[in-house]
């Protein structure tokens, strides 16, 4: 199996039906980013910065503007999308002086990602300020975590507007025009997508928060974490609603989350009309063979005859359907 997947290093990521899919990784160090350029990544549609923050003491602007530029060099010309600060809940903030961070009640819908960050607002211009000075040496976006409303998108816009402005006063050199994407993981800003989206240069699809979010299930507790289900009618009917949306803005879409490197929802994720996947390493391979071998049309037309309900009555999982679809095509 390995020796198969191995074979397809090489070969681009081109469905049986020829439709083109750009297969991008989440990092978070430049070794990441090294061993998914060999399985054929195009680019990272994902760079954790948080890890930088959970080593001690906050970075300050060099160390940050040293990280970047490290994975940006590393990719030789690929795209680096580096996701703003993205800290709180499960990840541990235990270094950091925000009591606030630590007292929540509930973590998960407390102050975490671009809430602390428009809250804690000189910490979040220090990041900015890496990112531009980043973004003037190659293809750089940046991405904001868990949105929920326009206003966060705009106060965004204005702290790097702000925060350009500075450096150029200072003489450092950044992309005037460098995108600003936002990450939809929250129920709300999937739904008000119409509205968030117009504010934004391209969206990333986060769903590991976005399918707990609308479960209500922890997918780390063991207790619920049975209900955490890719396939539930409402979580396909929601990643539906986010594609038809952004399709109809002609706004860019990727999928970063998990559910993008695991080859059970390869189809499905065609079907909905992705055409630009981000993940861990380790599943470019499975993921790249598994388009290789899908009709998308086909899985569409596999897609709209589940959503009409004649398969759910039988009790046939989604992507059980998709797999049986594609074998008698």
């Amino acid at each position: 199996y390995r020796k198969a997947l191995e074979a397809r290093r090489g070969m681009p990521a081109r469905s049986l039906d020829g439709v083109a899919i750009s297969l991008q990784t989440n990092a978070e160090k430049p070794d990441d980013i090294r061993r998914a350029l060999e399985d054929g990544a195009e680019g990272v549609g994902l760079f954790r910065s948080e890890y930088l923050f959970m080593q001690g003491e906050p970075p300050d602007e060099e160390a940050q503007f040293a990280s970047y530029l490290e994975a940006l060099d590393s990719l030789d010309g690929a795209p680096l999308t580096i996701r703003t600060l993205d800290i709180g809940a499960d990840k541990n903030a235990s270094m950091l002086s925000f009591a606030s961070l630590r007292q929540s009640p509930n973590p998960a819908l407390g102050l975490r990602a671009v809430r602390l960050c428009l809250r804690e607002v000189d910490l979040f211009k220090i990041q900015l300020r890496a990112i531009l000075r980043t973004s003037a040496h190659g293809r750089v976006s940046c991405m904001i975590p868990m949105l929920t409303t326009d206003k966060e998108v705009k106060a965004v816009r204005a702290l790097l507007d702000e925060t350009r402005h500075e450096l150029e006063k200072e003489g450092v050199a950044v992309n005037g025009k460098m995108l600003l994407g936002g990450m939809i993981e929250v129920p709300a800003a999937a739904l008000a997508l119409e509205q968030i989206g117009r504010h934004l240069d391209f969206i990333s699809v986060g769903t590991n928060d976005l399918i707990q979010y609308t479960l209500a299930a922890d997918r780390i507790d063991e207790h619920v974490a049975h209900l955490y289900d890719p396939q539930h009618p409402g979580v396909i009917f929601l990643l539906k609603h986010i594609f038809s949306t952004a399709e109809r803005l002609d706004l860019p879409v990727a999928v970063c989350g998990e559910m993008a490197g695991d080859r059970r929802y390869t189809r499905l994720l065609l079907a909905l009309g992705l055409r630009e996947f981000s993940m861990q390493p380790r599943s470019l391979l499975e993921v790249k063979k598994i388009i290789m071998e899908t009709d998308i049309s086909a899985a569409s037309q596999a897609l709209e005859q589940w959503l009409a309900g004649d398969v759910q009555k039988k009790g046939i999982q989604l992507a059980q359907h998709l797999d049986q679809t594609q074998l008698a095509h």
